[in-house]
Formats: C-alpha cells, structure tokens, sequence
C-alpha cells in the first residue's frame, strides 16, 4: 500500500508540473558574476525586488551560444541576460532577443549614441589612458591623448595594449590625426584599415604585453612592467583606489555600453519589462556608480550624482564631448574581419 501510495503521488506531482506556471512577479537574471554582478544587485535587484515584491533568482555566464541553445529549444530560463555591444549585436543576428518598444520601455532619456531596439542600456564604461605616476609624475609631463600613447620619444617605456582590435584601431586612428567622425569611415577602406594597422605595428617594439583579460594593465601598470596602457576606466579606478601609484586620463576616450536584454521566450517576460522601466529612473538609475565606476547610461541620473562621485565616471557630459563610442554595428559587420588582420599584425 506505501508503494503504491507513493507511486500515486509521483504521478500526481509529474502531471502537475505542466500546469504550475511560474509566477508573474518572478524573474531571473544572468550576468557575469564577480563584482559587476554584486554592484547591480545592490544597486538594482534588491530595491526592485523590495520595491515591487518580485523574487528576483540570479544566474551567471549567458554567452550568446548558451542563449541560442535555449531560444531554438524553447527551454528559455533566464528573463534578463547582460552583454556588451558585441554581444548584444551577435544576439541580434541571431535573433535571440526580443524587440524592446517604447511602448514596452520609454528610453527618451537614455543617452542617444547608447540607445539600441533590442536592449537597454546598463552602464557606460571607457577605453583611455592609464600610466604609472613613477614614470610620468605630477609636475612633469604626462601623457593625455591617444597620440601621446603612440609616441615612445616624448613618453618612452613599455605599454600594454589588448589582444582584440576593439577600440585599438579607433585610437590608432585618432593618434594618426583622423577626426573621430571621420574614424569609421576611414576603417571600412582598405587603405584606412592599413593604416590602423600599421599604426599600431610600428608601435610593437615597446609593447610587453598583449593584454586578455582587464585586470592585467592594472597589474602591469603597478607592477612597473609597463609605464602606460590602454584600458578600462573601471579597472584603473580599482587599481587607484588599492593606492597602486598609477592614474588616468580622461582627454581622449571609447565609451562603451553595456546592455541588459529580454531573451526571446522569457517566460518573465512581463517582469522583465517592469524592471527595465525601473532602472531607467533617475534616482536608481545613479545608484550602480556607487558601487562600480561606470557611468549612467541616461542623461537624468546625474541630478543624483555629487561631483566626488562623478569626477570617477566615464559618461559625464563634459568627458563625452571628446569621446567616440565604440560603434558596434560597424563592429558586427566587420569584427572577424579586422580580427583576423589584428591577430595577424600581432603574430607578424
């Protein structure tokens, strides 16, 4: 009788688990873990699960293959996935995400070089300049532009530069004194391609590093391997404030834009809207850049900002005035291209 009791109530359970739908005021989300994952759960999950009563679940890795499997299977689990531009757009052409409409999402604040149909826009991070303060102390020169990086006479010493072409052909073009409207243009020509390229070949004897992952010029930089780097303003921010004798600057830069995406198929979908419309508040929409030092992707945000606060941001009005976004429809379209010619530059 037990086992036939408990065989009874196995089939009662597995019959059941069809029609259990989840609720609505449940959501998942997926990002890249560490502390970028910790900053917007503090900054935006847990208010928005305060705010609305939603239970908001957390999962990690959503690299665009992951996403597919589950779109072309119709397993989708997660509700909101973070990428880059790049990723977003691979997703794009794939059609894994779902179109975000006004009606959906009202995005007329949002900065108008991050906006995009199909994500909106989490934060604001920047490619420029960092350099070790031993090398180039106060009250000396120092460098502050993407030509100052390229020249190895008035600013000798070590770099370090990414394994990746994103953003390194922009500012070897800038270097070369190409204007930054002028800077994609210039790229989708064979001869502006070469350019790039041969920019940055020339400057190969004084790079030590080809950097793969944004911890390592920070570590360079303070380690003294290096006296000067491309990277991430975020990165350089972390290693400033562990008093690493290094330092920034914010005169040429590649803003970039993270974005959180729907993908198609969320079974959350109507929570997911809702918490899009969230983040996109001023008030909240500020609160990530006290935890991590990117900037708000909309114009509102910084009535709630100090200027402590944004003196250590990428996206400031002032700062993007001489800023060129990284433009990620050009880099969909051409990537593997420039890619392969990049790696090839490197290995030459």
């Amino acid at each position: 009788m037990k086992s036939r009791a408990f065989l009874a109530a196995v089939l009662a359970a597995a019959l059941a688990v069809p029609t259990v739908a989840r609720a609505a005021d449940e959501m998942v989300f997926a990002s890249w873990g560490g502390a970028y994952q910790d900053a917007i759960r503090k900054a935006w999950l847990e208010p928005f699960a305060k705010a609305t009563g939603a239970k908001v679940d957390e999962d990690t890795g959503p690299e665009t293959a992951k996403i597919k499997a589950m779109v072309e299977t119709k397993s989708v689990s997660w509700d909101i996935v973070t990428a880059g531009g790049g990723g977003l757009m691979r997703g794009v052409a794939q059609g894994l995400f779902e179109p975000i409409t006004a009606d959906m999402v009202k995005q007329d604040d949002v900065i108008e070089g991050a906006r995009n149909p199909y994500g909106v826009p989490s934060e604001i991070f920047s490619t420029l300049i960092g350099f070790s303060t031993k090398a180039f102390p106060a009250g000396g020169p120092q460098p502050k532009t993407f030509a100052d990086f390229f020249d190895v006479k008035a600013f000798p010493g070590k770099r370090t530069l990414p394994d990746k072409p994103e953003t390194v052909l922009e500012a070897a073009l800038l270097a070369d004194g190409v204007p930054a409207v002028e800077v994609y243009a210039t790229l989708s020509t064979e001869a502006g391609m070469k350019r790039a390229l041969d920019k940055i070949a020339a400057l190969k004897p004084s790079v030590a590093v080809w950097w793969s992952s944004g911890a390592q010029p920070v570590q360079a930089l303070g380690a003294g391997d290096v006296v000067m780097a491309l990277g991430w303003n975020g990165r350089f921010q972390a290693g400033m404030d562990s008093n690493l004798p290094i330092a920034m600057s914010w005169a040429q830069q590649i803003p970039q834009v993270g974005y959180f995406m729907i993908p198609k198929g969320a079974p959350n979908k109507a929570t997911a809207v809702k918490f899009l419309n969230f983040i996109l508040k001023p008030e909240i929409n500020a609160e990530l850049s006290r935890h991590v030092a990117y900037g708000p992707a909309t114009k509102g945000a910084w009535a709630h900002i100090d200027a402590a606060r944004a003196e250590r941001l990428p996206s400031t009005p002032e700062r993007l005035k001489n800023a060129l976004f990284l433009d990620i429809e050009w880099w969909a379209k051409n990537g593997a291209k420039a890619t392969e010619a990049y790696t090839a530059m490197i290995k030459g």
